[in-house]
């Protein structure tokens, strides 16, 4: 029963760390018209201006729930990371926007990772991958709440209060947290004093030693850097090619990468824990495939112009994309010991945030605007494209020059997207490289 309890408690926190990471993205659109932002910055807020922080703090983070008590550590991290989020909607322009989002990563770098040693140290082997897909039901629990709740709260009163909306909630967890969950009955783990711990070195050196481990963390990075740039984008991308509101685009948005997180992430976890007690390679082509079929699928719903057409194609892509999480972190936690667990998991997410949700949503955001620009009769898109945005704000956009750079930002997304999706096929590639170094018994 307390399994049942510190399973679910923990992918809430994960849920309620995820609404408040990809929130921006929902009212992305309204925060671009209220400040006038380009999409570059839009990219630069929703994914570097968190992932800084989030990954260079993962591992200092990780090498303290090594030490103490991991409860505390996470139970600190939400409190923070929440308080964090309700600020942005004090934001007065772009500068306050990147210094909470900035805090948002900071408090949020706690979490995973030692969650990751938790859950570890709580399941077997034999349950790990599971256990650990099922807690990464959490990310899309959480953009199915930020996004459908979140957006329709947005549209009815406004994005400000929207922030305080989804943030402050999760002061509760943190106190449910501190209360409830106790650190697993693990020998290994209760026996070994603080001066026990491994070295950083010593973690850093076992796992780059292993041919799987480097092949599966660069499939984990490069379809990260695909899927963060492709997901923080796609509600703007719906708003925009299809002329959502906020409230719809927040649901299909919440819709595609909620339910398809959570199917893809109950299918890869199940399916490596069910083929991998016959065959261990299991494990890396469960990821290897479904990066490789979520390629066409992306690739052909940006390229249709209806959006009944394309959110079953991009639902089915999140479900095939997703099934990575439990044999991916089931592998890197197999590789170390109970003491190296926290810091284990808390390397992989210093180089797929990094470069995924830090880098990924930048790069799509630059290529819109390069798109765009080059789709702009004359030349002059930021200058001309912007004045305009800021001139239509409040009331219909009307004339040649403001419907011609409405169709620019449009295609230039699309342009962008679909580059991106690209990009999947590199990833797989690692994947089924990993696949030839592990033992099939």
């Amino acid at each position: 029963m307390y399994s049942t309890w510190f399973l679910l408690l923990l992918t809430l926190i994960y849920a309620s760390s995820f609404v408040d990471r990809i929130f921006l993205s929902v009212v992305g659109q309204a925060v671009k018209l209220e400040m006038n932002l380009s999409d570059a910055e839009l990219g630069v807020l929703g994914g570097l201006a968190f992932s800084v922080f989030y990954s260079a703090l993962g591992i200092p983070m990780a090498r303290l729930a090594e030490r103490y008590s991991r409860v505390m550590l996470i139970s600190l991290s939400i409190a923070a990371w929440s308080a964090m989020t309700a600020l942005c909607g004090t934001a007065g322009g772009f500068w306050h926007l990147l210094v909470y989002r900035l805090g948002v990563g900071i408090g949020e770098a706690g979490s995973t990772p030692t969650a990751h040693a938790l859950i570890a140290d709580q399941f077997p082997e034999g349950r790990r991958a599971t256990a650990l897909a099922l807690y990464a039901f959490g990310p899309p629990i959480g953009v199915l709440a930020g996004a459908i709740g979140g957006g329709w709260a947005a549209q009815h009163f406004g994005w400000r209060h929207a922030f305080f909306a989804v943030g402050l909630p999760g002061i509760a967890l943190a106190v449910l947290a501190w209360l409830t969950l106790r650190e697993p009955r693990h020998a290994q783990v209760d026996a070994a004093p603080p001066t026990a711990v491994p070295p950083l070195r010593s973690v850093v050196h076992l796992l780059m030693s292993s041919r799987t481990f480097v092949q599966m963390l660069l499939g984990t990075v490069i379809g990260a850097f695909a899927q963060y740039g492709i997901n923080l984008f796609l509600p703007v991308y719906l708003a925009r090619v299809y002329g959502m509101g906020l409230a719809q685009a927040g649901m299909v948005f919440g819709l595609i990468v909620g339910v398809g997180g959570i199917a893809g992430n109950a299918l890869g976890g199940y399916l490596s824990d069910a083929l991998g007690a016959r065959d261990k390679r299991w494990y890396a082509w469960v990821p290897a495939i479904g990066t490789l079929l979520g390629f066409p699928l992306a690739a052909m719903a940006f390229t249709l112009s209806d959006w009944r057409l394309a959110v079953p194609l991009l639902l089915g892509c999140t479900i095939m994309l997703n099934v990575w999480n439990g044999p991916t972190f089931s592998i890197v936690q197999g590789l170390v010991t109970p003491r190296m667990r926290a810091t284990a998991s808390a390397f992989v997410f210093l180089l797929m945030n990094l470069v995924g949700q830090g880098l990924g949503p930048t790069t799509v955001g630059l290529l819109s605007d390069r798109f765009a620009a080059s789709l702009v009769k004359g030349g002059g898109y930021q200058a001309t494209c912007h004045a305009s945005a800021a001139g239509a704000q409040g009331h219909a956009a009307a004339g040649a020059v403001s419907q011609a750079c409405t169709q620019a930002a449009a295609s230039g997304l699309r342009y962008a997207l679909l580059l991106m999706s690209v990009v999947l096929v590199w990833s797989a590639w690692h994947y089924f490289s990993a696949a030839r170094h592990i033992d099939r018994r």
